[in-house]
């Protein structure tokens, strides 16, 4: 579905945003997901407002509370005095596209809290746990005054890395009996994890999987090597003297969530008092510009390949086996190329 907006209807929105309209919150956002264009129209009209919130992500696979969580962690800041956004993400379905965003459902409770803004959205099946336009929503969120962003991962188990690219403090829930903490080993979630949530504490079990993830991070931990981090090192960015802690909860009844919260707040903490925040930063920009870069080049790409006749004969040679599909790679990939740099003259 295509939506025509103007310059001045998004100036509107955002007008109306910063004076605290959640409609205006929930437009803003509808157009971001909808197509890239739209969502660089407004991202640049209200990027100036951004950089004050705080993003936690949550993930686990599912199962084991997520959404649960994050009502207690909704209902807690609140009764702090801060102003909580919500994004949840959900799958979607490879034939429709659709998805059941049910965390609408089970987050009902944040609805009745006073400064709370909940948004479901589908993932639009790309991998890593986010979807295209959760960045973008962030930022909205941010320019709104929501002082702290909760981000509810899809979850599936071995793909949630790209919560870790976005958020400050990155928080993975297991649960006893579920196998969850060999999924943790074998998925490598250790690397992306600032605190470790074993949720439904009241399972037997408990201290078995507590005591597996401790092991584990023990040994993780021993084998890093205690270098300064710079944003020389990349895309990538790891605090490797923060060894997450483990703390186990029952989301249901509440029980540990403030000292559940007080270990996000030490992170926090230990990210500024190491001047490790803007490093973060810093990473978090480079990997959102590639990933637009790649969506945007990717469009064009698949725009030149299904719309001209002539990669289609080439095409037409792998089925005569004539050509394999690397070679065919390479040739559509010169073509595009080199009309593009004609386009550009």
């Amino acid at each position: 579905m295509q939506i025509n907006v103007t310059d001045s209807e998004i100036d509107e929105q955002v007008h109306k945003l910063r004076a605290g309209d959640q409609r205006a919150i929930a437009k803003l956002m509808t157009y971001a997901e909808m197509n890239l264009f739209l969502a660089s129209q407004v991202i640049k009209k209200l990027y100036k407002y951004t950089g004050n919130a705080y993003i936690i992500g949550i993930t686990g696979a599912p199962g084991v509370g997520k959404s649960s969580l994050v009502n207690q962690m909704a209902a807690f800041y609140i009764s702090e005095g801060h102003r909580v956004g919500i994004i949840a993400v959900d799958p979607t379905s490879p034939f429709s596209g659709g998805a059941i965003l049910g965390d609408r459902i089970r987050m009902k409770k944040s609805f009745s809290l006073k400064d709370v803004f909940i948004r479901s959205m589908a993932n639009r099946g790309q991998m890593g746990g986010l979807a295209r336009a959760t960045r973008d929503m962030i930022k909205i969120l941010d320019a709104a005054g929501y002082e702290i962003i909760l981000v509810e991962t899809v979850g599936v188990g071995q793909d949630e890395i790209d919560i870790f690219k976005a958020a400050h403090t990155c928080v993975v829930i297991v649960v006893p009996g579920m196998g969850d903490e060999i999924q943790a080993i074998k998925a490598g979630i250790m690397e992306i994890t600032d605190v470790f949530v074993v949720n439904k504490m009241d399972l037997s079990g408990v201290d078995r999987t507590i005591m597996d993830l401790e092991t584990t991070l023990q040994l993780t931990h021993n084998s890093k090597p205690k270098k300064p981090i710079t944003p020389a090192q990349g895309l990538f960015v790891k605090v490797n003297n923060w060894k997450p802690p483990i703390i186990k909860t029952n989301a249901i009844t509440g029980e540990n969530i403030p000292k559940f919260i007080q270990n996000i707040q030490t992170h926090q903490d230990f990210l500024k008092k190491n001047d490790l925040l803007p490093i973060k930063k810093l990473a978090a920009c480079k990997n959102e510009i590639m990933d637009i870069m790649k969506f945007q080049l990717y469009k064009k790409v698949e725009d030149y390949v299904f719309k001209n006749t002539d990669v289609n004969d080439l095409i037409e040679g792998i089925i005569e086996g004539d050509i394999d599909p690397y070679s065919i790679s390479e040739d559509i990939l010169a073509k595009f190329v080199k009309e593009a740099r004609i386009l550009d003259k």
